[in-house]
């Protein structure tokens, strides 16, 4: 298999192009998107250059407190992101999604770690960055989903629930079918990504390692690890952002606060 064809700056120029075509075509027909494409491309663009060196720099000085102080801020920005979503008037959603990402970020990721990939050393860069990368951005997507979902749907649902604790339901008992719904929708991206994956579209771990010379049933192999770390992880962080977040509306007196 041939190796890698690295790109260097005027491949990438070149690449711009196809940008610039879907400038052209949106100015075409009229569609107004010309600067979020463009500003979208200029972001794209240097936000993935300085990944690009950061990650040289951490892969270089390959320390484990480095390494985990760039997870911690990825995964703070993943937290801030989740909780804009879900709303930003509720106390304590930040704390929430952040420990509820943490909490599953860190098992499934230290699962996959020691007991499938084993490297040599627990904080092996090459493989727990981009791990933690994937299963940070899923869980992100996941609590977002479910969390808004969850807000929405009690905030329009105050009468149904202050009747059914009137008839004596506990908070939990009164807000458990909407807890469950809004679980059900944070899975069903990540759902349906696995019910479809290999038969539709080629996943872009897979094509990544494809694109770097690794062999096929190598790359499918990992990303069959992954699927199953996203799934997972998506499950316990919409179950840790909902229990919380049905805690954010109720009182010590177990009334629904308006």
């Amino acid at each position: 298999m041939q190796e890698l064809i690295k790109l260097d700056l005027v491949d990438l120029a070149i690449a711009v192009g196809l940008m610039a075509i879907a400038i052209g075509l949106s100015a075409w027909e009229k569609l107004g998107l010309e600067l979020n494409l463009a500003l979208a491309t200029g972001r794209s663009i240097l936000q993935l250059l300085v990944l690009g060196y950061i990650l040289d720099f951490i892969f270089a000085l390959d320390n484990a407190w480095a390494i985990l102080a760039l997870l911690a801020i990825m995964l703070t920005i993943t937290a801030i992101v989740a909780r804009n979503r879900i709303s930003q008037k509720i106390p304590y959603v930040l704390p929430l999604v952040w420990g509820a990402i943490l909490i599953s970020t860190v098992l499934t990721v230290l699962y996959a770690n020691f007991l499938i990939i084993q490297p040599d050393r627990w904080y092996e860069p090459q493989y727990i960055i981009p791990l933690a990368g994937i299963v940070l951005g899923n869980a992100m997507n996941a609590a977002a989903i479910a969390g808004e979902r969850l807000v929405s749907t009690i905030n329009s649902s105050h009468l149904e629930i202050e009747t059914h604790l009137s008839l004596g339901a506990t908070p939990e008992q009164a807000v458990s079918q909407y807890r469950k719904d809004a679980i059900r929708a944070g899975l069903i991206p990540g759902l349906n990504q696995m019910i479809l994956i290999g038969m539709v579209a080629i996943p872009g771990i897979t094509t990544g390692q494809l694109l770097a010379a690794v062999k096929p049933l190598d790359a499918v192999s990992y990303e069959i690890v992954i699927m199953f770390m996203v799934v997972l992880a998506n499950l316990l962080t919409t179950l840790l952002v909902t229990k919380g977040l049905c805690r954010q509306f109720f009182n010590s007196a177990a009334q629904l606060i308006r």
